[in-house]
């Protein structure tokens, strides 16, 4: 796994950068009975309509935001409860694929 902590919001060339560290440990770090490497990029903010047109999941990359300010409270409790919520609706859209 590749972790990479950015200071700024995501910038769609942060993906190929990451592709070159996955492929890296592809080729001299993956042990045969191992998946191929996942990579994180850790952002200070990030756009989903431009994450979703890179299509970062079909290249094994995830990008999260972390925050630079503490948030009120309320704002923070609704942002869990949202992120409850989506896990649910992709749990729940999984098992009826299967």
């Amino acid at each position: 796994m590749a972790i990479e902590l950015k200071m700024e919001k995501f910038k769609p060339d942060f993906k190929g950068q990451m592709e070159l560290y996955l492929k890296w440990l592809d080729k001299y770090e993956r042990k045969t009975e191992e998946e191929h490497p996942i990579g994180l990029i850790l952002c200070a903010g990030k756009s989903d309509e431009r994450i979703e047109l890179l299509e970062l999941s079909k290249s094994g990359i995830r990008v999260a935001e972390y925050m630079t300010e503490l948030m009120p409270k309320a704002l923070l409790e609704k942002k869990f409860h949202d992120a409850i919520r989506l896990a649910r609706l992709r749990l729940d859209h999984k098992g009826k694929e299967s």
